[in-house]
């Protein structure tokens, strides 16, 4: 397989999280398993076959690589992809791709869907993604990806599987929905994007950007431009319920060894063990 851009990989429960993500140069995730990804700051070739993406936000090091990703489907004869977008944006990505068109000299196709918060995207039959608003430089969305069962509803707990039978023949549904959050994208955000969308917290999975970690840098300033610091995720460490939390985006200020020093620093327990630093 051919490696172009850099890739790390997290397997928990039955799905995988892969990608990569640094602050101002690329941020790109997928989850095989649902067969879905997150920002196109780069696109890893054997990223391609992944059919559906969702755009937090426009800043390049987010969608930069979205030209790119859909010349690369119609080379392979692939089917034209759906890429959902926050709504305001819809119109210039559209231009933006027939200037490439034209550059490229070979057609972009896809399916360019907007979305906005409060959005619900079925994106199967037992999957559901939310959209909620994030709080960037320039308007932004965060992603929760839902399991969706059918669950038998309690007042048809005690009847025979014959009886549930004949009810369901005539008609009435013994069954509600249950949804299981299973992962959350936030994209970039200062913590105001997080705490808007409470169910973030419930996620097994969250992917939460970490972008400045040095007690130096200020927390006013750093909100301001949209972002969070490790010192966010400190105040905010027992209300994280997930079962990971995948802290990203750092700064190019950092270093790694500079980076994991004082996160655990901060955190000694690393929230528990969850909290997994995206180096």
């Amino acid at each position: 397989m051919i490696n172009n851009a850099p890739i790390q990989s997290l397997t928990h429960d039955s799905f995988t999280v892969e990608g990569y993500s640094r602050a101002a140069v690329q941020t790109y995730w997928r989850v095989p398993e649902f067969k879905l990804g997150f920002d196109l700051g780069a696109q890893p070739w054997d990223f391609m076959g992944t059919p559906s993406w969702f755009i937090s936000h426009t800043h390049l090091d987010h969608i930069a690589a979205l030209p790119v990703y859909l010349a690369r489907r119609r080379m392979m004869k692939m089917e034209p992809p759906v890429l959902y977008v926050p709504a305001h944006a819809v119109d210039a990505i559209d231009k933006l791709l027939r200037c490439m068109q034209r550059l490229d000299r070979g057609r972009l196709p896809c399916d360019l869907r907007p979305i906005q918060p409060g959005d619900e995207v079925e994106v199967s039959r037992e999957m559901v993604v939310t959209v909620s608003a994030t709080k960037h430089s320039l308007p932004a969305l965060g992603f929760l990806v839902w399991q969706r069962r059918r669950k038998l509803k309690p007042e048809f707990s005690a009847l025979t599987g014959d009886q549930i039978r004949d009810l369901r023949l005539s008609g009435v549904d013994v069954t509600s929905e249950q949804r299981i959050p299973l992962l959350g994208y936030l994209g970039d955000t200062s913590p105001e994007g997080l705490d808007q969308c409470p169910d973030m917290y419930r996620a097994k999975v969250l992917i939460a950007e970490m972008t400045f970690v040095a007690p130096s840098h200020r927390k006013e300033k750093i909100h301001k431009h949209g972002h969070m610091h490790l010192d966010d995720f400190v105040e905010r460490r027992e209300r994280f319920q997930n079962e990971r939390v995948i802290a990203s985006h750092f700064s190019t200020r950092y270093h790694s060894k500079q980076i994991r020093t004082l996160v655990e620093r901060a955190l000694p327990d690393m929230l528990g063990g969850r909290l997994y630093l995206w180096l």
